[in-house]
């Protein structure tokens, strides 16, 4: 069964951190590239750091580079999304998301997990 589990969310103050973790099971972790997305209430969901499979590269959206950081553990099939000095404006549900073209599932979902950030 092809799946994606989220944990890590939670309730934390600004300035504070959290860890988000992703554990996919069911395909063939190392070879497609992972994703995180959020979505706020009332807004579009956006990309926010991706990871390819073999070559770890990353990328971000722009503000909140120099605070998230993408990491994955093949061994673990697992993605983690390192979250530092976080701000009001990163509430919002988490998805995980795995992506690789020409292949079925082309892409997965997970279930989300909830980040709110306020004092």
């Amino acid at each position: 069964q092809v799946r994606l589990v989220e944990s890590g969310g939670g309730l934390v103050q600004p300035g504070g951190s959290l860890r988000l973790s992703c554990v996919a099971s069911g395909f063939t972790f190392s070879a497609y590239t992972m994703r995180w997305y959020r979505q706020a209430p009332g807004k579009e969901r956006e990309l926010v750091a991706g990871i390819n499979g073999v070559a770890g590269v990353t990328n971000y959206l722009d503000s909140v580079k120099g605070r998230f950081t993408i990491s994955r553990d093949n061994a673990k099939n697992t993605v983690y999304l390192q979250m530092n000095s976080l701000k009001p404006e990163d509430t919002a549900v988490y998805f995980c998301n795995a992506y690789r073209p020409w292949v079925s599932p082309a892409t997965i979902w997970g279930q989300g997990t909830q980040v709110t950030v306020s004092s």
